[in-house]
C-alpha cells in the first residue's frame, strides 16, 4: 500500500524515509508517525538494506506536532496517549535500530524533528537548517528520551540552555557544539548526505550493528562493555565478512561485505 505521509525508497544498500507533507512543513500527525515506523520495519528486515536516511520535502525536515490539526477536532485522553506514546515508540526505534540511521536536516528541525534528529546515528545538517526544542514555549515537554540523549552531545549545560531557552541552532553551530555530525553547503546537500550514506552502507553491517548497541548503551560500566565488546569481537571473527575484511585488508583492495 502506497504511504500517504512518506516516501520511502530503497537504492542498494540505502534506504530513505523522505518525510512529505510540504504543505505542513513535515508536521507531524499520527499517521505520519505510525507510516515512518511501518517503513521503519521494513528497512529492519531487508538484509541488503545497511543505512537509512530521514529527510524532507522542501523547506523543513520536521517542525513537530501539526498543532493545527490536533486543534481541529475533539479527542479523547486515550487518543491522546496514544500519540505520544507513537512519537516515543518513533524515536526508540530509530535509536535501536540495527541499521545505521543518518538525519537528513535539510530545513527546520524542530519539536518532533529535533528529537528524531538527536535519536539518529548521525546528524547531517544544511548551513540554512535550524534545530530546536520549543516545547517550553508553549507549555509542553520534550520527548524521545531529549533529556538523556542531549546532554552526552553538547553538555549538561549547553542541553539546558538549548531546552530551557528554546532557542533555535543553525548548521554552523550545531556541528560546532556537537548536536550536528557535520555541516554541509547548501548546494549539494542531498549529494553530500548521500556521498556519506554510501560510505556508511560500504561497512561490515554486523559489526556496525555491535558498534551502535554498544555505544548507545549509556547505564553500562566499564567491566560490562569489556564483555559486551569481546562477546562482539568474537561474534564477527565468526562472520565470512571478517574474513573479507582480513582478505582485502592483504590484497590492498576495498571489501565486499554481504552481513554474513
Amino acid at each position: 500500500m502506497p504511504y500517504q505521509t512518506i516516501i520511502y525508497r530503497k537504492t542498494g544498500p540505502l534506504a530513505e524515509i523522505r518525510f512529505n507533507r510540504p504543505h505542513r512543513l513535515n508536521a507531524v500527525v499520527t499517521e505520519f508517525y505510525t507510516e515512518i515506523l511501518e517503513a521503519l520495519t521494513d528497512a529492519e528486515k531487508d538484509i541488503d538494506v545497511r543505512c537509512v536516511v530521514l529527510t524532507g520535502e522542501g523547506r523543513a525536515f520536521c517542525v513537530g506536532a501539526d498543532l493545527k490539526e490536533h486543534g481541529a477536532g475533539v479527542r479523547t485522553e486515550l487518543e491522546k496517549l496514544e500519540y505520544l506514546q507513537l512519537g516515543n515508540d518513533v524515536c526508540e526505534r530509530i535509536y535501536r535500530h540495527p541499521k545505521i540511521i543518518i538525519a537528513g536536516v535539510n530545513g527546520y528541525a524542530l519539536g518532533a524533528g529535533a528529537e528524531m534528529s538527536c535519536s539518529s546515528d548521525f546528524v547531517l545538517m544544511k548551513e540554512s537548517a535550524q534545530i530546536g526544542f520549543p516545547e517550553i514555549s508553549i507549555g509542553t515537554h520534550v520527548g524521545g528520551a531529549v533529556t538523556e540523549i542531549l546532554p552526552r552531545l553538547v553538555g549538561l549545560s549547553k542541553a539546558r540552555e538549548l531546552i530551557l531557552t528554546g532557542r533555535r541552532v543553525a548548521g554552523k553551530e550545531a556541528a560546532e557544539i556537537g548536536l550536528a555530525t557535520r555541516v554541509l553547503p547548501d548546494d549539494g546537500f542531498e549529494a553530500g548526505v548521500a556521498s556519506f550514506a554510501a560510505e556508511i552502507g560500504s561497512k561490515a553491517p554486523i559489526s556496525m550493528r555491535f558498534a551502535k548497541e554498544n555505544l548507545n548503551a549509556t547505564q553500562r560500566d566499564y567491566g560490562s562493555r569489556l564483555v559486551t565488546e569481546l562477546d562482539a569481537l568474537r561474534t564477527c571473527m565468526l562472520t565470512e565478512d571478517w574474513r573479507e575484511g582480513v582478505d582485502a585488508f592483504a590484497e590492498k583492495r576495498a571489501p565486499v561485505f554481504k552481513g554474513r
